[in-house]
């Protein structure tokens, strides 16, 4: 988590984005750079400079692209024209080759001497997964894995495909890269509901004695998606739900609700709390899973297709769209409790959330009321829409007979403070100020695959559900009552 003395400009440095006119570096990663200069952020410089496979570009043309990803935040446009001409760069590699290489070291060079910048490096690999290992293979061979300053690599998910490749990719970014430069990143880490876990937990000492298998039922976590692959079919087809939602995004968040106190608020303590958990998770078994595909249907009123419709995917597709899972987390704070996961594609609406079901009272004293069950109270953090929480307890109704209702106690980020930053302005910033809090370290993507690759060689049915539905009605059978 940020210092508390983090909130001024950040040192100067020269931020390099492979993939520089990709979806990626368009839609987050310039516009969330716009942002830390508007913020004041990298008011001492932050040089930006787009390496991709494209001749055609020159700084001229590429400060276009930049000026388009961003004209929506810009307050004017003389500022913008200003930033763009003196902090915007282009570096064509149309081969990929050492040459290629050597002359993105050079313009490296060429822009921090204009500039006057330190060698303070950051190097953002916003490519296919094909790409990580021989471009950071490339940075190491031509010098650009060390330098007087500090230097930075950031990988995106998915960071291997299964524990083999994995280590496999670990081994080779440990042979160019220490540990502490390599910044692994999962963007749900760095959405500001995700972080208040750790201050709803560990801040309020109401809720963290109350945080174990002596008071809490069980938890679920659902991750759903009203939208299709919406073009990534390419992608999806060798990813699947579990590798591309479960075993980054829904374990991490699993992570965060199960750790102990760490030490201090610090990347090293709270990763190795988080390590602990995931090493605590019990093998999954055939009958903790179910996976789905979903067919034609209807979401928000309108009819979609069916995932082996939809463009680019095979007409007999095994691919799994939607996964429920159970885990049990086998140490002395969580034994016996289950988690429920659960994410899928062309569900009903876009919902991530947290709840937590508490146990039901011992000793049920209002035996004159009617009610067909006896509640238990609930807390539900939710993390997209609507970011906030809600407590769920018991109170009397008013008036004849006795009746006991069910109400919320409920709290809305967006009635307390202000629009939320995007994750990636976060994430950004942090690894321009050195901070690997809210990245993975090379034992969680480790720790993770252990976990979730056994699972690929159940051979599972993959059930069909129609899409606008949660999932195959199989899902419900591991789902705690």
């Amino acid at each position: 988590m940020p210092d508390a003395h983090a909130g001024g400009p950040l040192e100067p440095s020269t931020f390099v984005v492979f993939g520089a006119t990709g979806d990626l570096s368009r839609r987050k990663l310039l516009p969330a750079l716009y942002e830390l200069y508007q913020d004041g952020r990298t008011a001492h410089g932050c040089a930006i400079l787009g390496v991709a496979r494209d001749t055609q570009l020159d700084d001229v043309a590429f400060r276009d692209l930049v000026r388009g990803a961003v004209a929506g935040q810009a307050a004017g446009a003389a500022e913008l024209d200003a930033w763009l001409e003196r902090w915007v760069y282009y570096q064509a590699v149309p081969t990929g080759d050492v040459e290629d290489f050597q002359a993105v070291r050079t313009r490296i060079g060429e822009v921090e001497e204009r500039l006057e910048l330190p060698q303070n490096r950051v190097f953002y690999l916003a490519l296919p997964p094909a790409a990580f290992a021989p471009t950071a293979r490339m940075l190491a061979k031509v010098g650009l894995n060390e330098s007087p300053g500090w230097t930075r690599i950031v990988i995106e998910k998915p960071f291997g495909r299964d524990l083999e490749t994995a280590r496999r990719l670990n081994g080779m970014l440990h042979e160019c890269f220490a540990e502490t430069q390599i910044y692994r990143i999962d963007h749900y880490l760095g959405k500001e509901t995700v972080q208040n876990l750790l201050v709803f937990r560990f801040a309020n000492d109401m809720f963290e004695t109350l945080w174990n298998r002596d008071h809490i039922d069980h938890i679920k976590i659902t991750v759903a998606e009203e939208l299709g692959v919406e073009g990534r079919a390419g992608y999806y087809e060798r990813a699947g739900a579990l590798r591309d939602m479960v075993q980054s995004h829904l374990t991490q968040l699993v992570a965060l609700i199960a750790m102990d106190v760490p030490s201090a608020i610090q990347a090293d303590a709270i990763r190795a709390e988080k390590l602990k958990v995931l090493r605590s998770i019990k093998p999954i078994g055939a009958d903790d899973l179910v996976l789905g595909q979903y067919t034609a249907g209807v979401v928000d009123g309108k009819p979609v297709l069916g995932y082996r419709e939809e463009p680019g995917v095979a007409p007999d597709s095994r691919t799994e769209t939607s996964v429920a899972l159970r885990l049990h987390v086998e140490n002395w704070r969580w034994a016996g409790v289950p988690f429920f996961l659960r994410t899928g594609k062309r569900m009903p609406k876009r919902l991530t959330e947290i709840v937590i079901t508490f146990r039901r009272a011992p000793v049920w004293m209002f035996r004159m009321v009617q009610s067909e069950e006896i509640h238990r109270n609930a807390l539900v953090l939710t993390l997209q829409p609507n970011e906030g929480f809600c407590l769920y307890f018991d109170v009397k109704a008013p008036g004849e007979p006795f009746r006991v209702r069910q109400l919320p106690l409920h709290f809305r980020y967006d009635e307390a403070f202000e629009a939320l930053p995007e994750a990636y302005h976060t994430l950004l910033m942090d690894v321009l100020r050195g901070d690997q809090t809210l990245f993975v370290s090379a034992d969680e993507v480790e720790a993770s695959w252990a976990l979730y690759t056994p699972v690929f060689s159940m051979d599972e049915p993959v059930l069909p559900y129609p899409a606008g539905t949660w999932g195959p009605e199989d899902a419900e059978k591991l789902e705690p009552r």
